[in-house]
């Protein structure tokens, strides 16, 4: 019997030697969820990928691929067809009906390429792609063999069942999600936030995401926003959780008790701590911003430095070597950017000086912040406030 299956490969998960189990099983997890409502499946363990099969009717590609190729830690994905007779004369039947599905009347080349995890099997590997690819030229006249840099690659692999397949499609690599660790990211309605978070979430940390809110100065639309981007980074992870903090109380006072040149300093820090204590109650052990350094004034390595200062928690920043463009690119591919730019302001944009400081000391901004009475009391209750949404 042949059944349409989807091969999964996976990259750097293969490297994990004695504990890859761990990080495949959490593959497979990811793709049951995500394939969660759309019919019942089975994800086969085979040596060195994962095979999905539904249990009952025919696999809709269409639907399941955009569903699994998201999941991180997947190299990609190959729709192909399994059978278990071996057979030299099945295998040239399917291997022509695969091309007739995928190829026909086109005019290009191919190669085949066999691999046999079975050595007792009666041909080579050589023998069976001079064997499928002789019958394939003859009846696919638009069709020529090139060895060497051919437009598509029909693969024939004898494991306990046999495979036939194609075409691969290109998923984003990295870990799968959760099997590195927990972090908290500091996420805005801009460009770069959402890039860092989907950048590592893609290295396998499980991420809760912060949003500091302040109405009426922001609008309803502004926070919208930002349930969006957590929405579309939450299509790749399975699930988000947004922490939502209200913000204009503790803004309006740093405001009127701190010098306007190094107000944007002052909230950075007070952020810092916010994230810190959602990460400490949540087990989480890291931070993440979208800092690129020297993008902005606040992105200096002496505002770096100041801003870092209020945490005891490692800060992850993926972008500190890239530039706009770079970010920008990453954005449009993951899907956030169109959002990012929707023009409702945030509180980072709207409570910015107008002429910052760029090169602000630790020391004196230490200084300043333990004046600050009421400080610690707002962000206490700031925290108490905060609205949780998981996504």
């Amino acid at each position: 019997m042949d059944e349409k299956v989807l091969i999964v490969k996976y990259g750097e998960v293969a490297m994990r030697k004695n504990n890859q189990y761990i990080f495949i099983s959490r593959l497979v997890s990811s793709i049951r969820r995500n394939l969660d409502g759309l019919g019942e499946f089975y994800v086969v363990k085979e040596q060195g990928r994962l095979i999905i099969e539904s249990r009952g009717g025919e696999m809709d590609f269409d639907k399941i691929i955009p569903r699994v190729i998201k999941i991180f830690g997947i190299l990609g994905v190959c729709p192909g067809v399994k059978t278990k007779d071996q057979g030299i004369e099945n295998l040239k039947r399917l291997a022509l009906e695969h091309v007739k599905e995928y190829y026909a009347g086109r005019k290009m080349t191919f190669k085949v390429q066999a691999r046999r995890a079975n050595k007792d099997y009666p041909l080579i590997s050589n023998e069976i792609c001079a064997i499928v690819g002789e019958h394939i030229l003859e009846n696919m006249p638009d069709m020529t063999v090139d060895v060497r840099n051919p437009e598509a690659v029909v693969s024939v692999e004898l494991r306990n069942d046999a495979y036939v397949f194609s075409k691969f499609i290109e998923g984003y690599g990295g870990l799968p999600y959760g099997s590195s660790g927990r972090a908290v990211s500091l996420l805005s309605g801009g460009i770069d936030s959402p890039v860092a978070t989907w950048m590592m979430a893609k290295r396998g940390l499980y991420v809760d995401c912060v949003y500091f809110n302040s109405p009426p100065y922001t609008s309803e639309r502004a926070k919208q926003k930002v349930v969006d981007l957590a929405s579309i980074i939450a299509e790749y992870t399975g699930g988000i959780r947004l922490h939502i903090v209200p913000f204009t109380e503790l803004q309006l006072y740093l405001l009127e008790n701190v010098p306007e040149d190094k107000l944007t300093i002052f909230l950075k820090r007070a952020m810092m701590r916010c994230g810190q204590a959602i990460a400490e109650k949540s087990g989480a052990m890291a931070l993440i911003t979208g800092d690129s350094v020297g993008q902005v004034a606040s992105q200096t390595m002496q505002a770096i430095f100041a801003v870092n200062s209020a945490t005891t928690m490692p800060v992850l920043r993926p972008l500190a070597g890239m530039d706009k463009q770079e970010i920008i690119d990453i954005a449009e591919k993951i899907g956030t950017f169109e959002t990012s730019i929707q023009p409702f302001e945030d509180c980072c944009t709207i409570f910015v000086a107008k002429h910052p400081e760029t090169k602000p000391s630790a020391n004196v901004i230490k200084r300043i912040e333990a004046k600050l009475e009421k400080l610690d009391e707002m962000l206490e209750q700031a925290l108490a406030e905060t609205e949780v949404i998981d996504l």
